[in-house]
C-alpha cells in the first residue's frame, strides 16, 4: 500500500510539473507572438496612437510654459506636433513631458518617455548613453552678460570671473576647458541660472546661442556678447537601440524640411 502511495504521489508531482511547464511556454508563445513588451519602440508608439516626448519648460523660444494658458510653447515644442503629424496623422496625437538637462536621459531610459526634444546637444560621449537623429537645430555656444559689462567674450573670463551654467549641460563642460580659471556655478535650470544672473551673483551666463536670445528677448538690459565659441547640433534623442524610431523621426524631419514647415516654424521662433 505504501509503495502504491509512494508511486501515486510521484506521477501527481511530475503531471504538476508538466502543466508548470506547459503554461511557461504558453506564455512564452504568447509573448513572441507579440506582447506589447516585446515590440519596437515605434510599434508601441503606433499602438498607443501617441507619441510621449520630453521637453523643457523654461526655455524661452524653445520650451516654455505659459503661465497664462498653461501650454508649454516654442520651436521645439511645434516641432514635436509636426512629428506627430508624420508620424501618426495628427498633431495632437502627442503628449509632452519636462525634462531638464539633468532629468532627460533617466526620464527617457526609464521609458517615461519615447523621445527628447529639448535644445539637446549631440556628443560622443551622450552617443554612448542614447541614440540620435540627425540634426535638427544648429547652435552655438555664447555668453549673456548685463549690457555695459567688462566682459566682452570668452577671453576676458579669468580669475575672479564666475559664470553661470546649467547642471547636466554641454555648456558647463565646454566653458571649464574654454576657460579654465573662471569660477562655474550650476543650476537646475535656465530659469534658475538668468535669475542668478540677474541678482548678480555672476559675471556671465552660458548656454547655446539660440536659447540666450530667448532671454534677451525677456529682458533688453542683457545681450549676447563674443559671438559663439562652439558649435552645438541639436538632435532628437531615443532610447538605445531603437533604430526603428530614428529612422522615423529622421523621416518625418525630412519631410518637414521639404515641405517647407520646418522653416516656417523657425522663422515663427528664431530672429536673431
Amino acid at each position: 500500500m505504501l509503495k502504491k502511495k509512494k508511486v501515486f504521489k510521484l506521477a501527481f508531482i511530475s503531471l504538476m510539473a508538466a502543466m508548470l511547464l506547459a503554461a511557461c511556454g504558453s506564455g512564452d508563445k504568447e509573448t513572441s507572438g507579440g506582447n506589447k513588451e516585446e515590440k519596437n519602440a515605434l510599434e508601441q508608439i503606433k499602438d498607443r496612437d501617441k507619441i510621449v516626448i520630453g521637453v523643457k519648460h523654461d526655455t524661452r523660444l524653445f520650451g516654455l510654459k505659459n503661465p497664462s494658458t498653461g501650454e508649454v510653447e516654442g520651436f521645439d515644442i511645434d516641432i514635436s506636433k509636426q512629428l506627430a503629424k508624420e508620424i501618426l496623422g495628427d498633431e495632437k496625437k502627442i503628449e509632452f513631458k519636462e525634462v531638464t538637462s539633468k532629468t532627460r536621459i533617466p526620464l527617457l531610459n526609464n521609458g517615461d518617455i519615447d523621445a527628447i526634444v529639448a535644445t539637446m546637444t549631440i556628443t560622443e560621449e551622450r552617443k554612448k548613453e542614447v541614440d540620435f537623429t540627425d540634426v535638427y537645430f544648429e547652435a552655438g555656444q555664447s555668453l549673456l552678460v548685463k549690457k555695459g559689462s567688462k566682459i566682452k567674450g570668452i577671453e576676458d573670463l579669468g580669475k575672479g570671473t564666475k559664470v553661470l551654467a546649467t547642471k547636466g549641460s554641454t555648456s558647463t563642460m565646454n566653458i571649464r576647458e574654454k576657460a579654465p580659471d573662471t569660477q562655474v556655478l550650476e543650476f537646475e535650470n535656465y530659469a534658475e541660472a538668468f535669475t542668478a544672473l540677474k541678482t548678480k551673483k555672476g559675471d556671465a551666463l552660458t548656454t547655446d546661442d539660440a536659447i540666450l536670445y530667448g532671454m534677451a528677448a525677456e529682458d533688453p538690459s542683457y545681450e549676447l556678447v563674443g559671438g559663439t565659441f562652439t558649435e552645438e547640433p541639436y538632435g532628437i534623442a531615443v532610447k538605445k537601440g531603437n533604430t526603428e524610431l530614428v529612422k522615423a523621426l529622421n523621416d518625418a524631419l525630412k519631410s518637414t524640411r521639404d515641405s517647407g514647415k520646418y522653416d516656417e516654424i523657425q522663422n515663427k521662433w528664431i530672429k536673431k
